[in-house]
């Protein structure tokens, strides 16, 4: 028996809600019948080109000869289907592709086709810095064509920002101190957005065209064949049973979910669908139960192997292997779901909440025998990345050898079909990330072409005083802002050339430790109320409140918003230290976490509930969280002046009263 046979027998008037109205963010067309094939012959020939690239097979010659042409190929070949497949305003979707849509479509084709074809010269003549006439106006044809595909895939918030740091190199020398930088003519301005290797053409495209193109095959061929449903009856039927069983099911299946997928929304309506009906079935309030799967969902996307795209681009700022990414986010995705685990522990706990009967439950034998190559695939992966270190190469050889066990599953064997469904949904995927990208690297370029990327660290430490803790804050406040208007990739990138050097060079602090702040902080959009993207998609699966649900989810993954402190003050919870150091560290962690979560719900494993009555609880609490921050804090550094013994005496100092006063409290209550 599977999970999806007993949705919420208990509850048939709280099944799963309606999805939010396409994500109500995404607004993605029909095409009509005659061009239906459109996006799987898409993917299909990108998959092709990607492949001849990566393998050097010799097919397309044409177009992967050099390594710029291929970019140019890319981007000409999905930029297209943007124009074909978001309209003008979402308003738009449900009417047929107009007139325009198809014109603007085919401009994009020749327009880069016209890069692909001159790609050669534009490298040996240096086009990006003077170029022929017809390079030019097919420049500005360009730039203007990139922007518009950014707004309708990404929204108009990256839409103003590309267009307007895009055009910043014309006044750059009339602005005011810290941003006045070199200018550049319109001309020279247009050359070097679309023909240097700094700009469209830059890190964020490149990583597309070379890593993250495989990562999202695996994932939609993942999802596909049924890992989400395997992975889901795998948490039930290990967790389902014990205490919150259904909200520690959402921890484990949405975070291996959302490592696969790297989108916050889809991976709510995935797998909140049937989590969250599983946790309202044992009693969780509606709020809770879609805080708990917002959280999941968030922290899916930090949770190696595949931490979607950023993590790829990241890799190449840092100019590391992906895996050296993905061994450095371990500990940090680890005690970010640790602190949501003790939470969801704690609040069953207080509440006398049980698990699902385990006869409701699939059991782990037949899960296992109906999708034990998942593992095995997803082993294959992380071989390939971490002792190999075949990045580029892994998730291609990984989804070949799943597609091939896949035809022995009688359940989720592929036919014509599915193999279409798969290749179109990936066209949609490639499309809108594309042009996510391209638009974002309008502004690298605008920073790179005036210089400004090279000052404006000096100027962000000028404005910080030299401290540390404040530029740190101010990246923490400016990476939750842009989150709140950007993709979380889009809001990295911006960081990553404005901030990040300011915190490396400047500060000196480790580079991984500061890219992984910047990509931690701007994920917090998504559980942090007034915008809450993750939590209000979750809370419309459960039929709960939009605001309430952003606090639940905002209180349950509360640790998220100190562990990228813990790390940038000590790398070694990144994996940057001695073997012993890395221990005691990540141990010490742990335990300054568990009491931290238990504060947060007010219980206690082996101590039980924390005070009772609002001013014994405010006291008990607030003692075992100080002693948790105490215990978790790296002490001995400058931003720290306290060493770790002074910190293992604070925290002792405020637990054992804490205990005290809690068991006081709890003998007290059963007099009475």
């Amino acid at each position: 028996m599977t999970i999806e046979a007993q949705r919420n027998p208990a509850h048939p008037d709280e099944t799963e809600q309606d999805a939010p109205d396409s994500e109500k963010t995404i607004s993605i067309r029909a095409l009509p019948k005659p061009l239906a094939w459109l996006p799987a012959t898409i993917t299909s020939l990108l998959l092709l080109m990607t492949l001849d690239y990566l393998f050097n097979f010799g097919w397309f010659l044409f177009v992967s000869s050099l390594e710029t042409q291929f970019y140019y190929s890319v981007v000409t070949l999905l930029l297209p289907l943007v124009f074909l497949l978001w309209p003008a305003a979402p308003s738009l979707a449900s009417k047929p592709v107009p007139w325009y849509d198809y014109a603007l479509s085919l401009l994009t084709l020749i327009t880069g086709a016209y890069f692909v074809v001159h790609a050669e010269p534009i490298l040996e003549r240096g086009w990006a810095f003077a170029a022929p006439d017809l390079a030019i106006y097919f420049s500005y044809l360009f730039w203007v064509l990139i922007i518009e595909a950014a707004r309708r895939a990404g929204g108009w918030p990256i839409a103003i920002i590309a267009a307007v740091f895009s055009l910043y190199p014309l006044v750059a020398d009339v602005m005011p101190g810290p941003i006045q930088a070199f200018s550049s003519s319109l001309s020279e301005t247009a050359m070097y957005h679309t023909m240097s290797t700094e700009s469209v053409m830059g890190i964020p495209l490149q990583a597309f065209a070379s890593l993250v193109v495989g990562f999202l095959v695996f994932g939609v061929v993942l999802q596909k064949t049924g890992g989400g449903e395997f992975f889901i009856n795998l948490a039930f039927s290990v967790l389902g049973h014990v205490r919150g069983g259904p909200a520690k099911v959402s921890i484990f299946s949405s975070g291996l979910m959302g490592s696969m997928s790297g989108s916050v929304i889809s991976n709510v309506l995935t797998t909140g669908t049937l989590s969250i009906p599983a946790m309202r079935r044992i009693g969780m309030k509606r709020s809770f139960a879609a805080g708990v799967e917002a959280c999941a969902s968030t922290g899916g996307v930090l949770m190696p192997p595949v931490m979607g795209a950023t993590a790829f681009v990241m890799a190449m700022f840092l100019n590391v292997p992906y895996s050296a990414v993905v061994l450095a986010a371990i500990i940090p995705s680890v005690l970010y779901f640790l602190g949501l685990f003790i939470q969801i522990d704690a609040y069953s706990a207080r509440n006398e909440l049980e698990g699902l009967p385990k006869e409701d439950l699939p059991t782990l034998s037949t899960t296992l025998k109906e999708g034990w190559y998942f593992i095995f695939v997803f082993a294959l992966l992380i071989w390939m990345l971490l002792v190999m270190q075949r990045e580029a190469v892994a998730p291609f050889y990984a989804t070949a050898l799943l597609l091939v066990l896949n035809q022995f599953s009688k359940k989720h064997r592929w036919g014509w079909k599915q193999a279409y469904m798969a290749l179109t949904d990936g066209a949609k995927l490639f499309a809108e990330l594309t042009a996510i990208l391209v638009g974002v690297g309008l502004l690298v370029g605008a920073l790179s072409i005036t210089g400004l990327s090279g000052t404006i660290a000096n100027d962000l430490i000028f404005l910080a005083g030299g401290s540390v803790l404040l530029l740190l804050l101010m990246g923490a406040l400016t990476s939750f802002v842009l989150g709140i208007g950007m993709t979380v990739t889009a809001a990295y990138i911006f960081l990553a050339v404005a901030l990040a050097p300011a915190l490396t060079r400047g500060a000196g602090l480790d580079p991984m430790a500061v890219h992984l702040f910047i990509l931690y902080w701007g994920m917090l959009s998504f559980i942090t109320p007034p915008v809450a993207l993750g939590a209000f998609a979750a809370a419309t699966v459960a039929g709960a409140r939009p605001i309430e649900t952003g606090f639940q989810a905002m209180k349950l993954g509360s640790v998220i918003y100190f562990i990228p402190f813990l790390f940038v003050l000590n790398p070694a919870l990144i994996m940057q230290g001695g073997v012993l150091e890395i221990a005691v560290v990540f141990v010490q962690a742990v335990v300054g976490i568990v009491f931290f979560a238990s504060a947060m719900q007010g219980y206690m494993i082996g101590v039980g509930r924390l005070g009772y009555g609002l001013a014994q609880e405010i006291v008990v609490r607030g003692l075992v969280l100080i002693a948790g921050l105490a215990l978790a804090l790296p002490g001995g550094g400058d931003l720290i002046p306290v060493t770790q013994w002074q910190l293992l005496l604070i925290a002792a100092a405020c637990l054992l009263p804490a205990i005290g006063l809690a068991r006081w409290g709890q003998g007290k209550h059963a007099i009475a």
